[in-house]
């Protein structure tokens, strides 16, 4: 493991792996690297590339420096940045790909390609209403404190029935979420207010871009890749058949490796 310093103090921890162009993997909600996270992506692509695997902050080794701004995980990444050498790719997933865009924008060509998986934006009126919701209900519980339930809430926007949150409450894993539950509002500030589909700032992003969506998945996620991807002036869209939101990474490493390289 090692460790960069943010422009504010914390210390953002990371795996390297592999050689070749540096390609930094962002990560979703809840997720960093203690429980799996990207890494079983990052040992397929090692073979061509030096791959970068980090704990946001706020997750698992790394700090998280209060109060929280969206602006502070860019400069995360930009730090991530100047250790692999100044110029890096960058890959995101679901929040994590919202995040990524962000950087783009602010980090300019310091990110020299940027692939996004299911940014979870919608442009439906019903969902960014819903989204409006989760969020107020989100930052009341956190503000007592209740990681757990941030978790819950989480859950039950993404589809789950309140049994199966109550089922997951007893896995194994769920303390590896109830300890990153506060992170969750760090995933909302970067989707934004209504969790719309940004076109109008997706037309500022500046690289080549790829924008993937599974063939299996909900079918906003398509529609919102499609409209990401014909607002960007390089952008491109790729349809992955029979995936849904949880990818294999044996499908898109390869997808990838063409990409990147």
């Amino acid at each position: 493991m090692g460790t960069v310093t943010s422009r504010d103090g914390t210390k953002i921890a990371y795996d390297r792996l592999g050689s070749g162009p540096a390609v930094i993997l962002v990560d979703g909600a809840l997720v960093y690297r203690a429980n799996w996270g990207l890494v079983p992506l990052a040992e397929k692509l090692a073979d061509q590339f030096t791959v970068f695997t980090y704990d946001r902050r706020g997750r698992g080794e790394s700090g998280d420096t209060l109060p929280y701004a969206l602006e502070k995980e860019i400069e995360d990444i930009d730090a991530l940045i100047e250790a692999a050498g100044g110029r890096a790719f960058v890959y995101g997933i679901s929040s994590g790909a919202a995040l990524a865009l962000e950087m783009q924008l602010q980090l300019g060509e310091r990110i020299q390609k940027l692939a996004l998986y299911e940014p979870p934006y919608n442009a439906d009126p019903i969902a960014r209403e819903q989204w409006k919701e989760y969020s107020r209900k989100l930052n009341e519980v956190l503000q007592e404190g209740r990681k757990g339930d941030a978790v819950a809430i989480f859950m039950q926007l993404t589809g789950a029935r309140p049994e199966d949150v109550e089922g997951m409450r007893q896995a194994p894993i769920w303390p590896f979420f109830e300890a990153v539950g506060h992170t969750l509002a760090y995933d909302a500030a970067a989707m934004g207010e209504e969790a719309d589909v940004p076109v109008e700032r997706a037309r500022n992003v500046n690289v080549p871009v790829l924008v993937i969506a599974g063939g299996a998945s909900y079918p906003f996620m398509q529609g919102t890749a499609k409209k990401l991807a014909e607002a960007m002036p390089q952008g491109q869209l790729r349809i992955l058949e029979g995936q849904t939101h949880e990818v294999s990474e044996d499908v898109l490493a390869p997808v990838l490796e063409d990409f990147f390289g």
